[in-house]
């Protein structure tokens, strides 16, 4: 089997190399990464890609001399991300971080591909786009965060006419018994640990604000489509069930497993088959119990403006992301607080509602790639005028 890793060297793509590592059949097209190209090449080399591509031009020659002597292809830049996508492969992860994974998933399912999206931002900004072009291509998207993997194998041999409702857990973050007054002055640090997962800082910061979970219920959204009524969050600290499906005879489906993203990534590369996988078996007598509670919406509004965004349809997902980056680069940078993040993407939404084209569907990339930039322009605007003013 070909297959290509677009995010090689962050979370998600390393639990990938794990696993392609351990297998003989497998041919590597292209791994991209981005400034560790120190570890792009040594994944290069370990599984002998054709092909290493680092996002940024300015680190081509560094990862040239890594990879000096092994006869791997090696490229820079945007437009290098793009011509990798375009080589024919059979299986492709999706997992750079943020709006920037969008273009190579597509360019990769126009060659027939699966496409292993780890990549939230893609349905969350061009969801409709994005369904469209693998059924025009007679390719497939399966989904590989854990929560829509969990949905996703629930349904198998399902009637998703029958589906009353889903599920999707959060683990509440780092801050699930914080006050308001607490988060007020959260810092970056404290953030960027979460208390279950490993992942990179963006992904554990977003977690925290529970935006990554906003995203999630619009993934859930597109993919499946679903109203968004249908669609309820829980938080459930152990991170033991990852969603569950509500039937219309009143059955709840659930999908337990240890929080390990190799669960997720497995399934997707050896769909429709199960093949062993090296993670953690659960042992429910040690966990003796599983906790819930309800999300507060007073102190993580994310969820609340993910609905929002649901109502207004078009652009607005990709008006969300957009704002919600800039929040989190500006959180990381200093310039605004904790709480902040929510007020920016709030506001960044006010200002879009009218004559911007917000709420038209979505036709092109290129369409989102303009109400990606309109958004962080008003973004950045904005969170001027907070550091200025102190929110």
């Amino acid at each position: 089997m070909r297959v290509s890793v677009f995010g090689a060297t962050g979370s998600i793509g390393e639990s990938t190399f794990d696993l392609l590592s351990r297998r003989d059949d497998i041919e590597t097209v292209a791994l991209t990464g981005g400034r560790n190209v120190t570890r792009l090449a040594q994944q290069a080399r370990s599984l002998n890609a054709q092909l290493a591509v680092t996002a940024h031009d300015d680190c081509y020659q560094a990862l040239k001399q890594a990879l000096s002597g092994s006869g791997i292809e090696v490229a820079a830049g945007t437009d290098a991300l793009i011509a990798a996508a375009e080589r024919p492969t059979d299986w492709v992860m999706s997992a750079i971080v943020g709006a920037a994974g969008l273009a190579p998933g597509f360019r990769a399912l126009a060659q027939g591909a699966t496409l292993a999206l780890a990549n939230k931002e893609s349905l969350v900004t061009a969801g409709p786009l994005l369904m469209r072009e693998a059924a025009r291509h007679n390719a497939r998207i399966l989904p590989v965060d854990s929560e829509h993997s969990a949905v996703f194998q629930a349904l198998t041999g399902e009637d998703i006419a029958a589906v009353e409702r889903v599920i999707i857990t959060a683990s509440g973050g780092p801050f699930r018994t914080w006050s308001k007054a607490q988060l007020a002055g959260a810092s970056l640090a404290q953030a960027a640990k979460h208390p279950t997962w490993d992942m990179g800082q963006r992904i554990t910061i977003d977690s925290a604000t529970l935006f990554n979970k906003a995203l999630e219920v619009i993934e859930t959204r597109e993919y499946f489509d679903l109203r968004p009524e249908q669609i309820e969050v829980i938080v459930h600290p152990q991170s033991i069930i990852h969603a569950l499906v509500g039937f219309r005879d009143g059955a709840l489906m659930a999908h337990l497993g240890a929080p390990d993203m190799r669960h997720a990534i497995g399934y997707a590369l050896n769909w429709p088959e199960r093949a062993a996988l090296p993670v953690a078996r659960l042992d429910l007598v040690q966990l003796a119990q599983l906790s819930f509670e309800a999300p507060d919406p007073d102190r993580f509004p994310a969820l609340r403006l993910a609905r929002e965004v649901m109502e207004l349809r078009g652009h607005a997902g990709a008006a969300f992301n957009a704002a919600k980056e800039v929040a989190l680069d500006e959180f990381i940078a200093g310039h605004i607080g904790f709480q902040d993040m929510a007020l920016l993407v709030e506001r960044t939404i006010d200002s879009l509602l009218s004559n911007s084209g917000l709420t038209d569907a979505v036709e092109s990339l290129e369409t989102v790639a303009a109400m990606n930039q309109m958004a962080r322009d008003i973004a950045t605007r904005l969170a001027s005028r907070m550091t200025s003013l102190g929110a």
